[in-house]
């Protein structure tokens, strides 16, 4: 079989190795890579010879790396870029008979029915943490994967019928996914990655593919708070459960953690940081009940657990001032939630690339919010300046250009008792290869003050 991997990625590499050497292979890809497979009679590499624009892949107008994908019997697809697939080859139902994601092949081939998929805009890498971790400390086998940095397919054939499973998925992993896990979660959902989709509808849409293929005996969690995620969730003929009130798990007035009739543990007891991690440990607990954890595996992890890297992550304290790394934060939503995380004084570093996001309520917070000083960088920086002064904050930094200046130049502002907060409510592309590689550089320039 001639298999085509559209997109060198996570995923692609997977597939790669899934599939194995008995297969021939059409690699292609958006730009260069170092890591290409050697090519031969069996691997054939097509990709455009400059680098491409930041910002997602998908984004690139030159479609001759797809040339040839359509004459191959299988056609693995990156799921960020899958419009290019669209935009090359339109409806062409041939091609799309044959073309898939990773998700796709997973759900085909593995052998469990235990599979819990988690969406939202933001908190989906800590909530499947948590209900994986839930799981594990109940003493269940369990693979954790997806948008969370390792692709299903890496463990596909090793899942046991018993086996649970846990996926982070994102709306691109969702877009074309005709396939729902036996639990569905969705958390808050805000607008996100309108520099993919073309309006809000889209990307609520793609996310409701975590729950329309369900079945009458899956199960639908969703934020009660938030009308998207109700309606979102609402797409699933199953049993539909919310989360942050009852019967689901939700905090009562004296702080307890409580699903159904059972207290679970205070809140001011867990280790995650912020009102927003009340939210997702909510969804976490009502998750991992419905999947028949017991109630002490579920307050052992709440007591231990204390978030994953670049969310609100101390990285260090250093004259009384602490450091704390919130990369993940790509959009003005999750920047206000880590702002409202600390209510001592605040140098916050905020901007980054343009996704079409309104920034207008970040500002607002801002200004109300105890913060000290904003250091504003990347291509955002003059938008949301002028947007702070129009709100009358005037303590603003411009023009750093390189993450050691920008850790000194909050250094600077900060006094002790102070957060210095890399938060920045835009994702990192330009300035960054990544949030992971911004959130790496912040860690080790805070590291390097003396």
């Amino acid at each position: 079989m001639r298999i085509a991997i559209a997109g060198w990625g996570v995923e692609g590499q997977s597939a790669y190795r899934f599939f194995g050497p008995t297969h021939s292979y059409l690699i292609v890809n958006e730009h260069p890579r170092d890591d290409f497979p050697k090519e031969s009679d069996s691997v054939k590499l097509q990709f455009l010879p400059s680098q491409r624009p930041p910002g997602l892949t998908g984004n690139v107008q030159d479609l001759s790396y797809l040339d040839g994908v359509d004459s191959c019997d299988l056609v693995i697809y990156s799921v960020v870029g899958y419009k290019n697939l669209q935009k090359k080859f339109g409806g062409d139902s041939a091609l799309w008979a044959k073309a898939k994601s990773v998700q796709h092949v997973f759900f085909e081939t593995t052998k469990s029915k235990n599979i819990i998929g988690v969406t939202g805009t933001k908190g989906k890498g800590t909530t499947s943490t948590l209900i994986a971790k839930m799981l594990e400390a109940d003493n269940k086998i369990v693979y954790l994967g997806g948008n969370i940095g390792r692709s299903v397919l890496d463990f596909a054939r090793k899942v046991k019928t018993d086996d649970w499973v846990v996926l982070e998925l994102s709306n691109f992993q969702l877009y074309s996914l005709p396939h729902s896990p036996h639990i569905g979660v969705c958390l808050m959902i805000t607008a996100e990655h309108l520099d993919w989709h073309p309006d809000m509808d889209e990307y609520l849409t793609a996310k409701t593919n975590l729950f329309k293929h369900q079945k009458s005996d899956d199960i639908a969690i969703y934020f009660a708070k938030d009308e998207n995620s109700k309606k979102i969730a609402g797409h699933s003929p199953g049993k539909k459960i919310p989360y942050f009130e009852a019967p689901g798990a939700w905090v009562r007035e004296d702080s307890m953690i409580v699903v159904g009739e059972n207290e679970i543990t205070p809140a001011t007891q867990v280790k995650l940081i912020g009102e927003h991690n009340l939210q997702n440990i909510c969804a976490a607990v009502t998750a991992a009940v419905e999947a028949g954890c017991s109630l002490d595996a579920i307050k052992r992890v709440l007591h231990s657990f204390s978030g994953l890297e670049h969310r609100l992550e101390l990285v260090r304290s250093l004259g009384g001032i602490n450091y704390y790394d919130d990369s993940f934060a790509t959009t003005p939503e999750s920047a206000i939630v880590a702002l409202r995380a600390f209510k001592q004084p605040k140098v916050v570093i905020l901007g980054g690339s343009d996704k079409g996001l309104p920034f207008g309520a970040l500002a607002s917070e801002i200004a109300k919010a105890n913060v000290r000083q904003a250091i504003v960088i990347g291509q955002t920086a003059e938008k949301i300046a002028e947007l702070l002064t129009q709100r009358g904050f005037s303590n603003i930094t411009l023009d750093l250009s390189s993450m050691p200046e920008i850790v000194n130049g909050a250094r600077n502002a900060a006094k002790p008792g102070d957060v210095v907060l890399l938060s920045t409510g835009c994702a990192s592309f330009g300035m960054f290869k990544d949030y992971k590689d911004r959130g790496e550089q912040f860690q080790a320039a805070v590291k390097a003050l003396v």
